[in-house]
Order: C-alpha cells, then sequence, then structure tokens
C-alpha cells in the first residue's frame, strides 16, 4: 500500500491544477502503462478512501480490495479494474472537493482524467457495447426524436411500462429510469426571429453585454422551455441576445464514452460558428452546466495548443456566472415584483467543478422574502449513467440524499441547474416537478 507517512506531506494546501491529457501520443492507449498507473492509483485511493460517499466508482473498487485474498489492490484481478472505470461519470468531485493528493502534490492523482484514459483505451479496443454509442449520439437521435409526429410518438411510448420493458431487454435501458422528452417545437424553432438587439447595451465588468447562446443538444430538443426562459431574462436585463446559426453535441456524451476522436470531430464543427461569435463581440452562454464545463475545461485540456479552443474558452460563462458580473457591475435589473418564497437548489457536479461560487443562490436571492438552500451533493445521474439497466439501481442511491433534503425542508420551489438531474430528483420525489431558476426569474420578473 502507498505510504502516505514517511517523509512525505499528506495533503496539500495549494489549489489543485491539471495537466492537458496527452492522449495524442499512441502510449496513452498502451494497456501496460494504463494497467500500472490504474494499480498505482487505486493503492493510493485505498490507503485513503476520503472519497467513498461520492459515487459507486469508489465502493467498488474498496469492495474488490476488502474481498480480495491479500486485503490490497495486489490481490484484485486485473480485470475488475474495469468495474471501478465502468462506475465513473467524469462528475470531476472526487478531484475538486475530496483528494488530497492530486497535483501539484507529488503522487500526481487524477482520478477522472484516469478513469477517461481508461475508458479511451476500452473504446478503441472495441468494448463498449451498441447501447452506449446510440445513447450518447444525441445530435442523431435528437435529430430524428424531434422530428414533428415522431416526437409524439417516442414521448407516448417511453411513457408505456410495457413498451419500457421491451426497450430494456433490447437496449439494457431500465424501464424506469426517466428519459427526455423529446419537442417537435425546439428551442432553434421557438427562438427563431426573437433576437434582442437594444440599442443601449453595455459592457460591464469581463462582460460585453452581448451574448450567444449555444444551445445544445438538451436545450434545443429536450428542454426547451428553460432555453427560451434563459434568452427573455437576459433580453429583461437589456442584453442582446443571439443564438448560434449551428451547433453539433459540445462532446460531453461522447468524452464519459472515452470516444475521443469523435469529441475532436464536434470541437472542429462547432469552433467555426463560435469563433465567428467571440470575433463580433459576443460572449457565449449554454442553458446546460455539462456543456459550459466542456468548452471551459475539458477541451481545454485535451487540446491544449489549439488557440481558437482558447479564445472560446475565455468567452463561454455559466448562465449565473455572467448575471453575477452584471450585477457587480451595476447593470442587473432588480426590480423584481414577485417573491419566490423557499427554495432548494440542487447545484450539479458539472457546475461546481467550474469554481464559479454559488451564483446561481446569489442571483435568486436578490429578490425581496426568497432564500436559498443549496443541495451540494450529486444527483448520481450524469447523462447516460443513470437510464442503464445496471446503474439505475445505484443513480436512484446516490440521489436519495438529495431527495431527503428537499422533502424534509418544506419548500415553495426546488431546482436543478442540470434539467437531467432535476429529472431524477423529480422522480424520487414524486408529486410536485421540478422547475429551472431560469423560469423562476422570470416569474419574479414578472415577464
Amino acid at each position: 500500500m502507498a505510504d502516505i507517512t514517511e517523509g512525505r506531506r499528506e495533503g496539500s494546501l495549494d489549489a489543485p491544477t491539471r495537466h492537458p491529457l496527452a492522449w495524442k501520443d499512441e502510449a496513452f492507449f498502451q494497456a501496460g502503462p494504463l494497467f500500472h498507473e490504474l494499480e498505482r492509483v487505486y493503492d493510493i485511493c485505498h490507503g485513503c478512501r476520503r472519497c467513498v460517499s461520492l459515487c459507486n466508482a469508489f465502493p467498488t473498487l474498496f469492495d474488490l480490495v476488502d474481498e480480495s485474498a491479500t486485503l490490497e489492490v495486489d490481490g484484485v484481478a486485473k480485470d475488475d479494474y474495469w468495474k471501478v472505470v465502468d462506475q465513473c461519470y467524469l462528475c470531476d468531485l472526487c478531484y475538486m472537493t475530496k483528494c488530497p493528493y492530486v497535483p501539484p502534490h507529488e503522487w500526481n492523482v487524477d482520478f477522472p482524467h484516469l478513469m477517461l484514459r481508461a475508458k479511451a483505451v476500452k473504446f478503441r479496443a472495441g468494448g463498449t457495447p451498441l447501447r452506449d454509442r446510440i445513447l450518447t449520439a444525441t445530435d442523431v437521435v435528437g435529430r430524428i426524436a424531434s422530428i414533428p409526429v415522431v416526437a409524439q410518438a417516442v414521448n407516448a411510448v417511453n411513457a408505456m411500462p410495457a413498451a419500457r420493458r421491451v426497450l430494456e431487454k433490447a437496449l439494457d435501458v431500465h424501464h424506469e429510469a426517466p428519459l427526455p422528452r423529446f419537442e417537435s417545437r425546439t428551442a432553434r424553432k421557438r427562438l427563431a426571429g426573437a433576437d434582442s438587439r437594444p440599442a443601449g447595451a453595455r459592457a460591464g465588468g469581463p462582460t460585453t453585454g452581448r451574448v450567444a447562446l449555444f444551445l445544445t443538444c438538451y436545450g434545443n430538443r429536450n428542454a426547451p422551455d428553460v432555453t427560451a426562459d434563459l434568452h427573455a431574462v437576459l433580453a429583461h436585463n437589456g442584453i442582446e441576445v443571439v443564438i448560434t446559426q449551428r451547433e453539433n453535441c459540445c462532446g460531453m456524451p461522447k468524452l464519459e464514452l472515452g470516444d475521443l476522436e469523435s469529441v475532436e470531430r464536434l470541437k472542429d464543427g462547432n469552433l467555426p460558428e463560435l469563433l465567428r461569435l467571440v470575433e463580433a463581440g459576443y460572449d457565449l452562454l449554454a442553458p446546460v452546466p455539462s456543456c459550459v464545463l466542456m468548452f471551459k475545461q475539458e477541451l481545454p485540456l485535451l487540446f491544449p495548443d489549439d488557440p481558437g479552443v482558447a479564445r472560446v474558452r475565455a468567452a463561454f460563462y455559466d448562465p449565473f456566472e455572467y448575471l453575477a458580473q452584471r450585477h457587480k457591475a451595476g447593470l442587473l435589473d432588480t426590480n423584481f415584483g414577485s417573491p419566490l418564497g423557499r427554495i432548494a437548489w440542487h447545484a450539479p457536479c458539472h457546475q461546481r467543478v467550474q469554481n464559479v461560487g454559488q451564483k446561481t443562490r446569489e442571483i435568486l436571492e436578490l429578490v425581496p422574502d426568497t432564500t436559498v438552500t443549496p443541495i451540494e451533493r450529486c444527483s448520481g445521474h450524469d447523462g447516460t449513467y443513470a437510464v442503464k439497466r445496471e446503474n439505475y439501481a445505484f443513480a436512484k442511491k446516490i440521489c436519495r440524499a438529495v431527495v431527503q433534503r428537499v422533502q424534509e425542508g418544506a419548500f415553495d420551489h426546488y431546482l436543478s441547474d442540470c434539467p437531467m438531474a432535476g429529472g431524477l430528483i423529480e422522480q424520487g420525489i414524486g408529486g410536485q416537478p421540478a422547475t429551472s431558476a431560469f423560469a423562476l426569474l422570470r416569474r419574479a420578473y414578472g415577464i
């Protein structure tokens, strides 16, 4: 077991730093070096165990160790290493909130990126199920499923228990897992011609007062109301708002699959449009935290030498980070007409690791007679993880802590900045539906 006591500092007071992923180096995909690094990091994790409460990856690892003949990592079969990899959904919380050995610590533990490397090796070797390839093909699936009539049919079938059991047998998608609705009246259709171009749009702080919305797959076809509400809040605040003329998936689903070549293709498809807007003086926002994180963190770490990626990163904001900057500059409308009462706010993992603070809470609490209780626990959904037959029970267990906090609080509203997480929380609660922070702001503004 890794020695954490002899002549070495346990933990670090230094800020975590991430190293770029050298995935263009062929050694990145070699099984021998991968398994050597997996054993090294698993051994460190076994000797620490601080992350046991975060997700199911760490309990899986520790159970494998505790059930082995040696009670150490060297007693775990190498083939079983994949059981840990399959339970990691790259939320990054272990890196950002728990691990004392992240770089610049000499042990250089980056568990999420090691799991990403393992997923990439598995994908390149052809070990990824067809189901996972389909679930992460969000552009293709969404384009088909949002066709008028097709959308209604898909939504109706997804609501039928008998049909869901057939889907479970065919694709291993759990019959009880919440699946997203598909809307034929997409955000792009709803916002066509709705660009807001006020003559008095003003810059303030780092913001230009001119925003281009990257709609995202989910924000366009699955949650167009959320995107429309965000658009309305921005426009109400005198911000010039346009939507991207086109977009591919941000690449997060393919990243979680380890399909890095597809991530690169999607990046190459998105950059020209985003760079055009940045060069025209627009800031960039997206309604889904995972998509924001992709442009702010993951793509820069995958493509550290791409100047276009760096320019887009510098222009991208979480929506409430943006509104907070506008408020700091004295440019946010705080003339709210309706109080919102008591709100339970689930802070999604992919928003928390952006290190922008609790900006959603800060903005909502500007509304008079409004209090926001943050819930900083993972919902367990993470894109496709929760819908898989083998993972659904784990996802529900992870989400239980969030559900209990909402149920015990007698809140007037509850929400998650991730609409997918909100769906799993809503299923756990039953009855009162989840809302969005943008919808609540519209209500408070009376727009």
